[in-house]
């Protein structure tokens, strides 16, 4: 036994299972507890000793395990899967005088647990062979099977063809049906990148079930099943290959005939669109029902995809023109497509029922009509001509009310807890989660210094339990945690540290010149100004010596009541202390400039530096660095860069701001970029990310100026991209005045790649109309320029325009988009997306009425060219809106 351990410590693996056979039922049990002590010892070794111990370990433990379930449990841990080389083979030596029975148990439960490679798939298929029995099939298993055939077809040149490969596999009429039954297929399997397409493992399958290798009647049923379950599209796309290879028959197909139903009323667009191929041909040879058309149809209506629509409607065309008498059952169903978003479809539905209407009774005639209640204004005349005195007469007297959301109210920060229990659980919630919302985070910082100054040590003893195990508490070598506190300081770990005695004097020196030089970019800016405030407070704690922080914000949005702050400097200096640099400076950002007469009044009566400085400030209300108001040209980063090259390789619209020299000459250097001037595309940045909901409550009262640093960032939201449009929410909530940096910004995030920009884009338009600060011609403008320099797509900014719209803020969007149709439709060649633009145009105009008199440049030339294309069709459908005499009323809130 002790020739064993000696072995298993000096990593000698293949030796122990000769070792290990001579023992008997107790000498392993004995040798097993060892085991468990080494193998919890290993865990602070160096890598490549841990490795090698534990290699031996797993052999050692799976000989003298003498239950399977044990055995199974050992042998699956993760801990005992770091290694490079498999030790399974010595596992099968340790294991080669166990009973058959007790192999095959092994066996199924190592099956059972998560199989992660070709070696551990191969090990289970070793003990099968060993066992004498069948290979269980589990998701891990096939996955392992997947991997070890895709790698033994690849290691071979020429490749051999999957078919070949799988025909000869023992195992295929097992795996090969599981395949269907996993949640997500291995990767190999759904790869859609093989050379020959008939050489994919759909087309593999197939052949094989052609050869009768395979049931066919199986991989039908769970192909189907998969189908109606849903999943990755790529798991999919894999189904429907192998479904159509199989050619099902028509009765086949007609006897799912329910699943076809769902799949089309629910599936994903490629899984609806073969159902309703299915659903056609059944149609086809008569094996399709009436009433289950009419249930496949209804739900069909009501999908976005104008495709899979159009086709629904076409068929229901070709049933009605072959049997009129359905038109009791189907028109009905036709109907619903009154109500569908796209006036094209509307129109197709309502043609489609004028065409059988005659062939209805009475009860269904008075339904539809009802039902036409959901059709655009455009479609209303046709609809009266049709449904006549069966249609409600109030359905065009509606007077337009233009819906907008409440403008946001600046929340009220509660104050900091004096509560050290509620203190401590807010504190590690917040280090814990990183949480970078700016109430939580202002909250705990003000808790942390004011809980210091009052009782220090009984705050440290309650916060030491409760972060053990942070990185920065748990033991470890000095230098990489020293280095990580210098790196990670976004958040108050190093407040928290530092009250611990956690920070060596070392960071604390390499912080403080980090800082001094921060400001390469307006990520490092601004983030070096929240690291700026963290390091001093992480210093002022140490000593206790601050009683609580100046720039802590009065409301959500980091915005300061001047009273307030002029009422904490009041309290600094009855007790003798002085403000903190940077956290005076931080206040100055914050503090509310506007209507601050008094409170600068006050400031100034302090007598103290900081009082006139604030008094200063206040009286001089101006930007934090003024943005300039015409455009400047920049090239877009490098690929390299944090930010891609945009497609169209054109050249970025941005803003430049100009020089503040009370900022470079009263603030502490980590202050110092925010008061240079900035040119745009004069420095490469190579940060990457979201933005942060803390740049906002920096400068809360400068959006203006917050926006044009931030318009590389947003601006990238239009090429390639995510969360580049993020803070724009944030820009509009503070409610500082909205210039051109602001409504350039937003032309940008309208114009996103990524649907959340744009709703992020769309969020922030709505805000800015509910206070009336939205400038539509200057946003409008802003896109024309956007978009003749292909930085902004005209579909893009559709898809936008729709979202606002069906807010209910129809006059806004119109407002918006009627300069940019008027600069589009006057261009020689129509921009791709411009009949998406002139269908939302359109759409706002007949819910609201034109917005003012003159026509719309290049409008009427455009819908009178004639033909059938969306362009001139929705140009005609926005020039009849645009010269009705009637307005559909005043808007309310625009």
């Amino acid at each position: 036994m002790k020739e064993l351990l000696a072995a298993v410590r000096e990593g000698r693996h293949r030796d122990v299972p000769a070792l290990v056979a001579p023992l008997d039922r107790a000498e392993r049990r004995l040798v097993l507890a060892e085991l468990k002590a080494v193998r919890k010892e290993a865990r602070d070794w160096d890598w490549r000793e841990r490795t090698r111990t534990l290699k031996a370990v797993l052999v050692a433990g799976a000989g003298c395990h003498t239950g399977a379930a044990g055995c199974a449990a050992w042998i699956g841990a993760r801990e005992l899967r770091e290694w490079e080389h498999s030790p399974y083979p010595w596992v099968l030596k340790a294991l080669a005088d166990r009973d058959p029975v007790w192999l095959a148990d092994l066996a199924r439960r190592l099956a059972a647990r998560s199989v992660d490679s070709e070696a551990e798939y191969r090990f289970v298929v070793e003990l099968v062979r060993m066992a004498d029995c069948p290979l269980p099939a589990s998701d891990g298993i096939v996955r392992g099977w997947a991997e070890r055939i895709n790698s033994a077809r690849w290691r071979q040149r020429p490749h051999p063809p999957l078919t070949g490969i799988l025909r000869a596999e023992p195992y295929l009429g097992v795996l090969a049906p599981h395949l269907l039954d996993m949640p997500e297929l291995p990767a190999p399997v759904t790869w859609a990148g093989y050379p020959d397409p008939e050489d994919s493992w759909a087309a593999a399958l197939t052949t094989l079930t052609t050869e009768g290798l395979l049931d066919r009647t199986l991989l039908l049923e769970r192909s189907t099943t998969r189908l109606l379950r849903g999943g990755k599209s790529s798991d999919l796309r894999f189904c429907l290959l192998l479904l159509r290879g199989l050619e099902p028959t028509s009765q086949e197909e007609a006897d799912r005939a329910a699943d076809w139903i769902a799949m089309a009323a629910d599936g994903p667009s490629p899984v609806a669109g073969h159902a309703q191929e299915v659903l056609a041909r059944l149609d086809g040879h008569g094996l399709l029902s009436v009433a289950q058309l009419a249930d496949a149809s209804g739900p069909v209506l009501f999908r976005t995809e104008k495709k899979l629509v159009r086709a629904q409607l076409v068929l229901l065309g070709k049933v009605l023109r072959r049997d009129p008498s359905a038109a009791g059952q189907l028109l009905p169903v036709v109907g619903e497509a009154f109500g569908h978003p796209d006036t094209g479809i509307q129109e197709r539905a309502l043609k489609l029922t004028a065409r059988h209407l005659s062939s209805t009774p009475p009860a269904v005639r008075q339904e539809l009509a009802e039902m036409a209640a959901q059709l655009g204004p455009a479609h209303r005349p046709a609809a009266v001509a049709l449904f006549g005195d069966l249609l409600d007469d109030g359905l065009d007297t509606d007077v337009h009310e233009e819906i907008l959301p409440p403008a946001p109210v600046p929340q009220r920060l509660a104050p900091a807890t004096e509560n050290t229990a509620e203190l401590v659980e807010e504190v590690v919630a917040l280090v814990r989660s990183g949480s970078r919302n700016v109430p939580e985070f202002e909250r705990a910082l003000d808790g942390l210094i004011r809980c210091a100054h009052t009782n220090r040590t009984a705050l440290a003893e309650a916060l030491r339990p409760a972060v053990a195990g942070m990185w920065w508490a748990a033991s470890g070598e000095q230098s990489q945690i020293d280095w990580r506190f210098i790196r990670n300081q976004d958040g108050p770990h190093v407040v928290v540290a530092s009250l611990l005695g956690q920070v060596p004097e070392r960071a604390f020196a390499e912080s403080r010149a980090r800082s001094a030089g921060a400001g390469t970019c307006f990520h490092a800016a601004l983030n070096g100004v929240t690291y700026a405030r963290l390091w001093e407070a992480a210093a002022a704690i140490r000593a206790g010596e601050l009683p609580f922080l100046l720039a802590t914000p009065t409301w959500h949005t980091g915005s300061l009541d001047p009273v307030e702050l002029v009422d904490r400097l009041h309290r600094y200096r009855e007790l003798g202390i002085e403000p903190a640099p940077a956290d005076f400076a931080q206040a100055l950002l914050r503090v509310r400039r506007t209507g601050g007469d008094e409170a600068a009044g006050r400031a100034a009566g302090l007598g103290t530096p900081e009082g006139d400085r604030l008094a200063a400030w206040i009286r001089a209300d101006e930007p934090v660095a003024p943005v300039l108001r015409h455009h400047v040209e920049a090239e877009a980063p490098p690929s390299g860069g944090w930010l891609r090259q945009s497609a169209a390789g054109a050249r970025r619209i941005l803003l430049a701001t100009k020089e503040r020299l009370v900022i470079q000459q009263e603030f502490p250097r980590a202050f110092h970029w925010l008061g240079r001037p900035h040119s745009p595309g004069s420095q490469t940045c190579y940060h990457w990310g979201s933005g942060s909901p803390q740049w906002t409550a920096v400068l809360p009262e400068d959006s203006e100026t917050l926006a044009a640093w931030l318009l590389p960032f947003i601006a990238s939201s239009a090429e390639d991209h995510r969360g580049g449009a993020s803070p724009l929410p944030g820009l509009v909530e503070t409610g500082a005045p909205a210039g051109s940096a602001i409504h350039l910004a937003l032309g940008y995030g309208l114009g996103a790649r990524y649907p959340e920009d744009r709703l992020s884009a769309v969020d922030a338009l709505l805000v800015l109309a509910a206070r009336g600060q939205l400038d539509a011609e200057l946003l409008g403008g802003e896109l024309t320029v956007l978009i003749d320099r292909e930085l902004v797509k005209p579909g893009r900014l559709a898809s936008s325009a729709a979202a606002a719209a069906d807010t209910g803020a129809y006059r806004t969007v119109l407002a918006v988009l009627v300069p940019v149709l008027s600069a589009l439709l006057c261009r020689e060649r129509a921009p791709r997306g411009l009949s998406d633009l002139l269908g939302v145009a359109a759409e706002c105009a007949e819910r609201c009425g034109p917005r003012e008199t003159g026509p719309i440049a290049g409008l009427a030339s455009t819908a009178a060219r004639g033909g059938s294309t969306q362009l001139v069709r929705q140009a005609a459908r926005l020039q009849t809106a645009w010269a009705r005499p009637e307005a559909a009323g005043a808007p309310a809130g625009a």
